[in-house]
């Protein structure tokens, strides 16, 4: 049983920064892809960045290039995203995601965690 808990969210100010961090526990990811999804209020979960086992490949959702970086840590068996120059709408759960197949830019992912509020006032 995976467990992936998600930290760092919260209420930030347009144009300020955040970083979320996913720890995983009960399996060893560290030969599995990990990213992270986002929610925003009346819309579908949609993709937002993903990286394979060892961080060397990156995929980002066209909205976030260049604002947010994925990386991992696998000693700590955790996954990151630093979001910096936000948007209020970018406001949204934001769930880690980890397992699955990363092939070219689609990723599909085995576990959710439960997801980390990020508020982005105006």
């Amino acid at each position: 049983q995976v467990q992936l808990v998600e930290s760092g969210g919260g209420l930030v100010q347009a144009g300020g920064s955040l970083r979320l961090s996913c720890a995983a526990s009960g399996r060893t990811l560290t030969m599995y892809p990990m990213g992270w999804f986002r929610q925003a209020p009346g819309k579908e979960r949609e993709f937002v960045a993903a990286l394979n086992w060892s961080g060397g490949i990156t995929v980002y959702a066209d909205s976030v290039k260049g604002r947010f970086t994925i990386s991992r840590d696998n000693a700590k068996n955790t996954v990151y995203l630093q979001m910096n120059s936000l948007k209020p709408e970018y406001t949204a759960v934001y769930y880690c995601a980890a397992g699955g197949v990363l092939r070219y830019s689609e990723y599909v992912n085995d576990y959710w965690g439960q997801g980390t509020q990020v508020t982005v006032s105006s």
